[in-house]
């Protein structure tokens, strides 16, 4: 009887501790160029998609280099976020690729403005080619914390 009993106790669990896999989508962020969605979420994990400088209402890559495209792109993450209710402080790792590593130091200028501290851990990684002839691509993670009231 008790073994039973362990049984199903141990079933129901597991059925309620199987991730859940929520789409994440806005129209404030450009819609996916492939198969993918802009986000993921499980159990309580935000995937976010790599990002490239895309304008959301063109959908075509934005003027001005390394610069603009590292903003549109923060802009862009930012979005997808927000249609998960979390924002940027809710990010624990981020990795960048980009095309060009002498532009590190202008990437990190700008990415670093979005935080107030408390960074995510990261890496950056140098690539030899990006969708759309873009400079860098940033993908991200946030994690849902406890709700402040």
């Amino acid at each position: 009887m008790k073994k039973n009993i362990f049984t199903l106790f141990f079933l129901f669990s597991t059925v309620f501790c199987i991730a859940q896999k929520k789409v994440i989508q806005t129209e404030q962020a450009p819609a996916p160029i492939g198969p993918y969605s802009q986000a993921v979420e499980a159990n309580g994990m935000v995937f976010v998609a790599g990002q490239i400088g895309l304008n959301p209402q063109t959908r075509q890559l934005v003027a001005g280099g390394v610069e603009a495209e590292t903003a549109q792109i923060m802009d862009n993450i930012k979005a997808i976020l927000k249609a998960a209710n979390l924002s940027l402080a809710d990010i624990v790792n981020t990795t960048i690729y980009v095309k060009d590593l002498t532009y590190f130091s202008k990437i990190n200028e700008i990415y670093g403005k979005y935080f107030e501290g408390n960074f995510p851990a990261r890496a950056t990684v140098g690539v030899n080619n990006l969708p759309g002839g873009a400079a860098l691509e940033i993908a991200v993670v946030a994690v849902r914390g406890p709700r402040k009231k």
